[in-house]
């Protein structure tokens, strides 16, 4: 009854979604996540072990999986051995004997890519301290940030976060122009307990974030030009999906205090081109 409910719920969102647009946007692709057990395959690679940002956690695919109609990346405080380990190596990847805590990033790079659109993700985020969930793009050509990031949705340190990044003068510092809306603004206690709707619309000319219809963050095509690799277009390019829930690192914060698992829920990712 419940995969039920939730599937007829989500043909009336589609239509909600679809009907005001119906005359600019048709749905080319989309994951309902409806199908019970592991990710699907054929779009979802999940990414394996330390990967970026000195992050505490153990990225494996044992952590996302599709259950009542959701897929539910989760982070689990569990001790991992890591077998990348070496005794006084000065690579934050190889110097830690074990991970404390496991979670999933899930990408679709080799398996589906996209140039322009109008792409959307329904999904309810936990904020408490440490996590890190993201929804986000990277350009198939070049490095980072060269191959340009577009992060349509991220969050840490109790903030919504809507981010481009592409290359400066200097390798692997990029340009960014980045947004940051404390959750207090939204003035809504009970917001990370709700499914919200974020959404990117990306043409040749520019690139607009939202979350539940509200414009967080725009970019020129025009003004978004790598300084110095000039021949990789950042965002005039494919790019290929990522949706992941770090812990600590860089940014995600402290998680002495954080119980877990901690979850991050997505009901489906919907991509949309113009017509």
């Amino acid at each position: 009854m419940q995969i039920l409910t939730k599937n007829f719920l989500s043909i009336i969102l589609i239509l909600m979604a679809v009907a005001p647009a119906s005359a600019q946007w048709k749905l080319v692709w989309a994951d309902e996540f409806d199908s019970e057990g592991s990710p699907d395959s054929n779009i979802w690679q999940p990414e394996k072990g330390f990967v970026r940002n000195h992050e505490e956690q153990w990225f494996q695919g044992d952590n996302a999986y599709c259950k009542g109609g959701y897929l539910i990346i989760e982070a689990k405080k569990e001790r991992v051995k890591n077998p990348n380990y070496k005794a006084g190596s000065t690579n934050w990847k190889e110097n830690r004997e074990y991970a404390e805590y496991t979670s999933a990033s899930l990408i679709t790079r080799g398996k589906k890519s996209f140039q322009y659109g109008r792409f959307e993700m329904r999904a309810k985020i936990d904020t408490r301290s440490g996590l890190w969930p993201a929804f986000w793009t990277l350009g198939e050509k070049g490095q980072w940030p060269d191959n340009g990031e577009i992060d349509i949705m991220e969050f840490y340190r109790g903030m919504l976060l809507a981010n481009l990044a592409w290359g400066s003068n200097e390798q692997y510092k990029p340009v960014w122009n980045s947004v940051r809306k404390p959750l207090t603004e939204f003035n809504d206690p009970e917001w990370s307990s709700k499914f919200h709707v974020w959404r990117m619309d990306w043409d040749e000319t520019s690139i607009k974030l939202y979350v539940d219809d509200m414009l967080l963050a725009s970019q020129d095509q025009a003004t978004a030009v790598n300084a110095k690799n000039k021949s990789i277009t950042p965002f005039k390019q494919p790019h290929y999906l990522l949706l992941t829930l770090a812990l600590g690192g860089d940014n995600g914060g402290d998680l002495s205090k954080t119980d877990f698992p901690a979850r991050f829920e997505v009901d489906y990712v919907r991509v949309y081109e113009k017509k």
